[in-house]
């Protein structure tokens, strides 16, 4: 899921860690079906002992550079991380979309700042949910977790690390990393789409749905419209997912839409998308400037 996502992760949390110390509030995922984050991920980072030193004028792919170009950039410059995942999104939207909607988000915000490099996605994360799928690729919460912490670990040279996540079910493992490479006093923020974020980019009287729905259905259409197949766009179960905790709890998703869609993609449009990403870069951008320049928590 792109998306924070149903309570039943927080079943799932809750039972598998449950001597885990790592307190929660509600839910895992902010979500309106769902409210409340996990302690550790609405803890704000240390402030950063200085602001950067100055802008670049555009940001810069990590993976186009040579080493001594890195080197070059890498103790003034954050460094944005996109999370993404290898699921199904329905019959209509490709298997990475949460990895573009992600690289997306990274290059948006690199735009936007002069200090910012972008890193090769992360193109796969925790989906088991997603089991029954053909090319849904998994690799589950603790190696996800491992995942994130070694290569925050590996980019020290960087002056603070943004990882930028689209995709609810990594939310037990970047919660549990960042809590790991904040006790280590590295710089790092984590950053999701808000439910604040999402209602801003809709239209009046249109609710954020779950997965491969409206609002990710709108997204693709801004980004990549050419993958999006709106002549087999079906909707999928749209019951609360608060209704539908337990069973995707037992069954996954297969469990509770046949299709593999949770919510309705009727009405999609790039408009509509564009909108959406206006919304969460903002609340991105913002998110950093509290976070690197105010310090506020």
């Amino acid at each position: 899921m792109t998306f924070p996502g149903p309570c039943s992760f927080c079943l799932d949390a809750t039972r598998a860690h449950k001597n885990a110390a790592m307190p929660y509030r509600t839910c895992l995922k902010s979500t309106p079906f769902c409210p409340g984050t996990p302690l550790s991920m609405s803890l704000e980072p240390d402030r950063p002992t200085s602001a950067l030193p100055g802008t670049r004028g555009s940001g810069t792919t990590l993976s186009e550079m040579t080493w001594e170009e890195a080197a070059d950039l890498a103790s003034s410059s954050l460094l944005a991380i996109p999370l993404g995942s290898t699921e199904q999104h329905g019959p209509h939207l490709p298997l990475d979309t949460d990895t573009r909607i992600a690289m997306a988000m990274a290059e948006r915000l690199a735009s936007a700042r002069g200090d910012v490099v972008v890193a090769p996605p992360v193109p796969y994360g925790s989906s088991g949910e997603h089991k029954g799928f053909a090319g849904t690729l998994s690799i589950g919460a603790p190696a996800t977790e491992y995942l994130f912490v070694e290569v925050v670990r590996s980019a020290d040279a960087f002056a603070g690390v943004v990882l930028i996540s689209a995709h609810g079910g990594n939310a037990l493992a970047l919660s549990r990393a960042v809590r790991i490479l904040r006790a280590e006093k590295r710089r790092v923020l984590p950053w999701w789409p808000t439910l604040r974020a999402l209602r801003e980019g809709c239209p009046d009287g249109i609710e954020p749905d779950a997965h491969a729905g409206w609002v990710e259905t709108s997204l693709i259409l801004a980004i990549a419209p050419e993958l999006v197949h709106l002549d087999r766009a079906k909707a999928g179960n749209q019951r609360p997912l608060n209704e539908l905790s337990h069973q995707l709890f037992s069954s996954g998703v297969a469990g509770a839409s046949s299709n593999g869609v949770l919510g309705d993609p009727a009405g999609a449009s790039k408009e509509h998308g564009v909108a959406l990403l206006r919304a969460l870069c903002a609340d991105l951008e913002a998110r950093v400037v509290r976070w690197w320049v105010n310090g506020a928590r």
